[in-house]
């Protein structure tokens, strides 16, 4: 090989050569690197973002100090009220999933790597249904882990999202059409939900958020607002009920100050318990998304908008909202004018009487207790903690996941949860109860707490602890304790047994109204499954597959009452009727699908009166109370008739 500086000046080169080479290699390296690296929470730009700032730190600050309160919270469902979307976040699947029975043409679902994808008919679009573009959109974010899942897509407008269409039922692992599942008028047209999240569901499925809309919700064509959307952290986490923990994170950062705390039991001023406030002020810290309320005025909507709602734990909640109690503001120019804006603002969300009527609004529930409300306020009494519990205790031999489904204290799913202060009852419950000790006719929860509130395709216990009485279903429409458990028995043998076993009711409790004849001569739960409004057929049909009621009432009955629901104008009341229908024997495999077709609801009567003819025995017959004939036929004329008279108002749950 030659030497010299021709030699020196070709190695030079092939050694430049090469530092070039493995220069653009590395570079290249890195740009795949920066690429497939997932994005740092503020480079997001097509979502809502998480944003430490206003003193709020983030549940990741409270774990270092707090593992076992964090681990516990973290296993809870207030954690997933909201999550990013992810592979592992969806409970449901999206393989090559098509979703069929949304307003439209059917909504296609795929993969794409870790990202979840959907294909619909534009929800915003101006034309008409059979015009409107087809439109991709990437889910970014999910609310709801517990019985339901929603998901929102990014708009592509900054931080604005929709909501896909369809939504999917945890327990069935089944996706539904989104407006199926609501109880809502089916003449409704369809609505879109774009915007909703940041401007509403933003309030209680997350921690200190920022709707920050340019121009007030609902004001502008959405297309045309800017929305620059942020909370401090998705979910309910631990500074929601606790208060922002910026001042408690730099003063319990002096270890002396901390184990002086421990040592003396003595209340940190930085930060707050809620367990260790008065009652009242302990229940608004859980009414503050467990309550209906509104803005006093636009002022505090526009300044909420862009600083975050101004309540915090520990303050008075009526200070800055507007609770709805219409059995004491209902008059008040603030609900008045509410109604004059938006009709349904009582009527949707509350029963006539005042009870509250949906889930998720428990405070209002228990604003009307006498329990919660006859005692002096700053006193003891009555107050969320008192049942339910949001740390799940050392000594509570429950798994979490058995704890997180209601979060009740250990020994608070029975009657332990109303003697702890009534233990007058204890030594003797079937003096008061009337029942036997061991029966679920001797559960407090049974009888003041009954199934009269809507909300996810299910009932829950009414927060409104209260007496049961005919009164409440006669002039308030309202389900009581006894007929929905005793399914087979009229309004007129329940009031003769409250008569006989406690005295005529006084004032309070007496009927405004007389009881009918059909009060006094048909099952109290088929008038509401029949004749009854939406909201009556769902809670009567859900009461149906209640396993205390079936025990009492029998079922062999049940099957060609539910059938006549399998039909109803509304989904969520036929969806309930088919979930009932499935518990009883015989029609576990029942084949239905409750958002087909009138000709195919109608076939799927026909079979489950068939499957009921071949298996009923001889129990139903010559029982008119049920609307049956003397040799067991159901009496169509009975039925007929109370199907013309039928409650058909529209009726939207504020779920």
């Amino acid at each position: 090989m030659g030497t010299g500086p021709r030699a020196e000046a070709g190695a030079a080169h092939a050694s430049f050569v090469f530092v070039l080479l493995t220069l653009a290699t590395a570079l290249g390296a890195a740009a795949v690197l920066f690429r497939d690296r997932p994005l740092l929470e503020h480079e997001v730009a097509d979502r809502p973002i998480q944003r430490s700032e206003d003193r709020y730190v983030s549940s990741q600050t409270c774990q270092a100090c707090h593992p076992d309160q964090y681990a516990s919270w973290h296993a809870s469902y207030h954690r997933t009220m909201t999550q990013v979307a992810t592979r592992e976040t969806a409970r449901a699947t999206f393989d090559n999933v098509t979703v069929s029975g949304v307003h439209g043409r059917p909504m296609r679902l795929d993969h794409r790597g870790d990202e979840l994808w959907a294909e619909f008919d534009d929800p915003d679009s101006s034309l008409s249904p059979e015009q409107r573009a087809r439109v991709e959109r990437r889910v970014v974010m999910i609310t709801g882990s517990h019985h339901q899942q929603v998901f929102w897509y990014a708009t592509g407008k900054r931080r604005l999202l929709g909501q896909l269409p369809g939504a999917y039922l945890i327990g069935e692992r089944q996706w539904i059409p989104r407006r199926s599942a609501v109880l809502h008028p089916p003449s409704d047209p369809p609505f879109s939900e774009t915007g909703h999240w940041n401007s509403t569901c933003i309030a209680c499925h997350a921690t200190f958020g920022k709707p920050q809309f340019d121009t007030p919700f609902g004001s502008q064509p959405i297309d045309t607002q800017v929305v620059e959307t942020t909370v401090a952290e998705f979910g309910i986490a631990c500074e929601a009920c606790h208060g922002p923990a910026a001042d408690h994170v730099a003063a319990n950062s002096n270890p002396l100050r901390r184990y002086l705390l421990h040592l003396t039991g003595r209340p940190d001023p930085t930060t707050v318990q809620p367990a260790r406030l008065p009652a009242q002020l302990s229940s608004q810290v859980c009414g503050q998304c467990h309550g209906i309320w509104e803005f006093y005025d636009r002022a505090g909507e526009r300044d909420a908008n862009a600083r975050g709602l101004p309540y915090r734990p520990g303050d008075e909640l009526v200070a800055t909202r507007f609770l709805a109690q219409p059995t004491v503001n209902r008059e008040t120019p603030t609900m008045q004018a509410l109604v004059a804006d938006d009709a349904g603002f009582i009527r949707d969300a509350f029963w006539p009487d005042g009870m509250v009527r949906v889930s998720g609004r428990e405070y209002n529930g228990l604003l009307e207790s006498p329990c919660f409300r006859n005692v002096p306020r700053g006193s003891g009494g009555l107050s969320c903690f008192s049942c339910h519990t949001m740390h799940k205790a050392d000594n509570d031999p429950r798994s979490l996941a058995e704890w997180a489904d209601d979060q009740l204290g250990a020994g608070m799913d029975g009657n332990e949860a109303c003697l702890q202060c009534h233990d007058r009852y204890r030594s003797n419950l079937p003096a008061h109860t009337k029942h036997a000790a061991d029966s679920t006719g001797s559960s407090c929860y049974n009888c003041h707490m009954p199934y009269t509130a809507y909300g996810l395709l299910k009932t829950i216990r009414s927060h409104t602890i209260s007496n049961p009485s005919v009164a409440e279903s006669v002039d308030a429409g309202r389900p009581n304790a006894c007929n929905l458990c005793h399914l087979d028995k009229t309004l007129d043998w329940t009031r003769d047994a409250l008569d006989r076993w406690y005295g005529p009711p006084r004032v309070p409790l007496a009927p405004l109204n007389p009881l009918d004849v059909d009060d006094r001569s048909v099952a109290a739960s088929l008038l509401w499954m029949i004749r009854g409004d939406a909201g009556q057929r769902a809670i009567a049909a859900q009461a149906m597959a209640w396993p205390p009621a079936q025990r009492a009432s029998g079922t062999d009955w049940m099957a060609p009452h539910l059938a006549t629901l399998l039909d109803d104008p509304y989904d969520a009341v036929r969806f309930i009727a088919a979930r009932s229908l499935g518990t009883l024997p015989g029609f576990a495999g029942l084949q239905y699908d409750f958002v087909g077709t009138p000709a195919e609801r109608r076939q799927a009567q026909l079979r489950t009166m068939s499957t009921w003819d071949r298996s009923r025995g001889p129990g139903v017959r010559g029982i008119p109370e049920l609307l049956f004939n003397a040799d067991g036929t159901v009496s169509v004329d009975s039925v007929l008739r109370l199907l013309k008279a039928r409650n058909a108002r529209r009726v939207r749950m504020r779920e």
